[in-house]
């Protein structure tokens, strides 16, 4: 791979990261000042409300998320501790556990929802109309798959 890179990739680069920064920092910041958990909790306590009654082993929910097995296993334990999440062994493997959340972690996401919701709509819907969101998540797409180095 060439070191040379052109100065607009680059500009593209830091544009793509402080928006995303900004945006996430907005949410980060509407959850705390609205008593809520963190943002990285939303995400697990969606995949979870999502997988329903059958819940999710941690490593599906590790390929899922951007977090290392160490770092999951420390949020689970704080989403546990909370009363959101219950761990049971898992059936099939008596090795591992099985992750579902509880319906304190459902009334917990609903209610982080409300708020990040309002962060969605104040760092995009308010500042894009509808044309410029679909042409964003369109230039955005190519960009969320795992390109191979054949």
């Amino acid at each position: 791979m060439s070191e040379n890179i052109e100065e607009y990739v680059v500009d593209a680069w830091i544009a793509l990261l402080r928006a995303k920064d900004a945006s996430l920092a907005y949410v980060e910041k509407s959850l705390k000042d609205n008593g809520l958990p963190p943002f990285a909790w939303y995400d697990v306590l969606w995949e979870l409300d999502k997988a329903g009654d059958a819940g999710l082993r941690p490593f599906e929910i590790e390929q899922q998320k951007l977090l290392s097995q160490y770092s999951l296993s420390r949020l689970l334990g704080r989403l546990e501790k909370a009363g959101y999440l219950v761990k049971t062994q898992c059936q099939s493997d008596g090795r591992g556990h099985q992750v579902t959340i509880t319906p304190q972690g459902q009334a917990i996401r609903e209610q982080m929802w409300a708020v990040y919701s309002r962060g969605i709509q104040a760092t995009i819907g308010d500042r894009l109309n509808e044309q410029e969101c679909r042409q964003l998540r369109h230039i955005l797409g190519p960009l969320m798959h795992e390109k191979s180095d054949a």
